[in-house]
């Protein structure tokens, strides 16, 4: 009897343990990624086009809202004990899954970066692997022991009226950063950075260390080696006669040294002419209206955001710009069907999905750092820009 308590006791105070750590992880793991839902769909939108299907593009933003909210409720399902087996039951599906993603991602190199903490924590492929065979290893643990989950409260009611708050709750997350920017920005382009600081890498930071294999062949034997870099100089082998190097040599990052927050951005007009200098280290106040699709742009708000565009000009003589990753062609449509007041430039879509999560999406610059930024629903009348900006005389 004494031994079955003591099998019973480790056995749970196992299980504890597991489900304690499973369900905070999964909640902070829900809540990172609801914070930025917008960002989570692109990830998405990467392992889409690996396992070719595109068609669930255009769905990439509902499928995260819901990816992030069933983290974060099965979480708190997990830690409360409410409906033990079958939550059990959803975390060990969803973790294979999830291995088997970061798995596929790390073996083949297709996704660099698997989004598990957003833009928060970026994992490796293979950190994300072993963090989710070490998820399954402690799930395991939990499937195995599901009917000793006993929950917190025992009243039907109150468990129903848990569920549906906290789904509404965790769905209501992601709708609402979605609709009005993430509650906080991890991004480069945050409010308050400063661009031009962030593309160049400081004087005396550390640089890529990388390790270059030589393929050398014996003349007299026809014998190949392989030796490093290091290996050939301090050997001496450029004074060996006899050995010739074949091939090309082969490079190996050894060490990754410092790297630029910001160094995809290049700005270019219509004839392709480099401009990213002149408009981000802008002295004055500089509005960047940034819709990467214009063929997916939200229409009314960019109509609001060209009326504003007119008045700024007019009125105070500001600079504003409107950076696009769509074609010439889709700019000119465009153009002919609102006469568009800003200045069109070109970029890659990536930076600009990084700057703003809208479409359009608007960022206020001064000399190069990040005054202000927001979704256009969010963007302020004219009035109110003029007020707490443009009348400033420094």
């Amino acid at each position: 009897m004494q031994i079955d308590k003591l099998k019973s006791d480790k056995r749970n105070y196992l299980l504890h343990i597991a489900r304690i750590f499973v369900g905070i992880l999964f909640i902070f793991s829900g809540l990172i990624k609801a914070n930025d839902p917008m960002g989570f769909g692109y990830k998405l939108q990467e392992y889409f086009d690996v396992f070719h299907l595109p068609f669930l593009h255009n769905y990439a933003v509902a499928i995260a809202v819901i990816l992030c909210s069933l983290e974060i409720v099965l979480g708190i399902l997990l830690l409360l004990g409410l409906y033990g087996r079958k939550v059990a039951a959803g975390l060990l599906i969803l973790i294979v899954f999830f291995t088997f993603l970061t798995f596929y991602s790390a073996f083949f190199n297709v996704v660099t970066s698997c989004g598990c903490f957003g833009d928060a924590i970026p994992l490796t492929p293979w950190q994300s692997f072993s963090k989710d065979v070490f998820l399954l290893l402690l799930i395991g643990v939990i499937f195995f022991y599901r009917k000793d989950i006993y929950p917190l409260f025992t009243n039907e009611i109150n468990q129903i009226l848990t569920l549906a708050a906290t789904i509404v709750l965790s769905l209501g997350i992601g709708i609402y950063t979605y609709n009005f920017s993430p509650f906080v920005d991890f991004l480069p382009y945050k409010i308050g950075n400063n661009l031009p600081s962030l593309m160049h890498v400081p004087k005396g930071a550390p640089l890529d260390e990388y390790e270059i294999t030589y393929t050398l062949k014996n003349k007299k034997t026809g014998k190949s080696e392989k030796v490093t870099d290091k290996e050939y100089l301090a050997k001496e082998l450029w004074k060996d006669e006899q050995m010739e190097i074949v091939g090309d040599p082969e490079s190996r990052l050894v060490k990754a040294g410092y790297n630029a927050p910001i160094k995809d951005l290049h700005i270019t007009d219509a004839q392709g002419v480099e401009q990213t200098k002149e408009i981000i280290e802008n002295p004055y106040f500089n509005l960047i209206f940034v819709a990467y699709d214009l063929n997916s742009t939200n229409i009314t708000a960019l109509e609001k955001l060209n009326n504003i565009a007119k008045q700024a000009t007019e009125e105070y003589n500001i600079r504003v710009v409107l950076l696009t990753a769509s074609a010439a062609q889709t700019v000119e449509e465009i153009n002919n069907q609102m006469t568009l007041y800003a200045e069109v430039f070109y970029t890659d879509a990536v930076p600009l999905k990084s700057m703003v999560r809208a479409n359009p999406g608007i960022l206020l610059l001064k000399n190069g750092t990040v005054i202000n930024k927001w979704h256009y629903h969010t963007f302020p009348k004219f009035e109110v820009l003029a007020r707490d900006y443009f009348n400033q005389l420094d």
